[in-house]
């Protein structure tokens, strides 16, 4: 825990930093964005900035999240592979990987880095324009954050336990699919920790351990392993000779 602290509180600062600088000049921003309500009323004006603003802070917060994850888990990155291999030997290790070179990793690690990204800001600018729904939009627009922008996190998270099993970007996206409550279970919930003050500092270790837990259930690791702990005279015994066994306490 304490070693997967120190690279997100390192990026922690920064991506902190940049979200109160939005905060704070937000009203501003938000003028600057809305140039078509100049010629309003002062109530629609006023409602248009805050709607504008609100829409803009959560939209913000989802691209701003999500890249945290990537920086730091490319920071941290040995720290993180570190406790996904912990969880990875109480649980059973997965057969070991080849290494495909630096250059390969490098290049493959960018091309990824650029499809997870890309959907994080079409994401961010869904969510924005949610913001100026009447009434509920700043509702919809955290909630719509909160469920797409957990999706996004739990790809980004199960990047090393996928990686160590010779899986990327699109067989991660297509097993963590198949099985998209539970991922989007961890993801959303971890989302909403991250909101929380230096909650993604303190939280950040153990949702790489989720997420390897995650990743051993969706690709069967924990099913195989109790199929292989079954004693192989019990397995074969036919039902009928197991059921007198059970009788007599055998």
């Amino acid at each position: 825990m304490l070693l997967g602290m120190i690279p997100a509180a390192i990026v922690g600062i920064v991506a902190i930093a940049v979200l109160v600088a939005l905060i704070v000049n937000i009203e501003v921003i938000a003028v600057s964005i809305t140039p078509f309500a100049r010629e309003w009323g002062e109530v629609a004006q006023a409602a248009t900035h805050f709607a504008a603003g609100l829409a803009l802070i959560v939209a913000s917060i989802l691209i701003v999240l999500n890249t945290y994850t990537t920086v730091t888990l490319m920071v941290g990155d040995s720290f993180y592979r570190l406790i996904a291999t912990h969880v990875d030997a109480i649980h059973g290790a997965p057969p070991e990987q080849q290494p495909q070179g630096f250059w390969r990793d490098l290049r493959r690690g960018i091309v990824e880095g650029l499809r997870v990204l890309i959907p994080t800001v079409g994401l961010a600018v869904l969510v924005f324009a949610l913001g100026f729904i009447p009434i509920a939009g700043g509702v919809i627009a955290a909630t719509a954050g909160a469920l797409l922008g957990g999706w996004l996190l739990v790809v980004e998270l199960s990047n090393i336990p996928f990686e160590s099993r010779g899986l990327h970007l699109t067989a991660r996206r297509r097993t963590l699919r198949a099985s998209r409550a539970r991922a989007l279970g961890l993801g959303a919930a971890t989302y909403v920790v991250f909101l929380i003050p230096f909650g993604a500092v303190l939280a950040m270790p153990a949702a790489v351990a989720g997420a390897t837990l995650l990743t051993r259930s969706v690709l069967g690791e924990d099913a195989q392993l109790s199929d292989l702990a079954t004693t192989p005279d019990t397995a074969q015994e036919p039902p009928h000779e197991r059921r007198d066994n059970k009788r007599k306490g055998r």
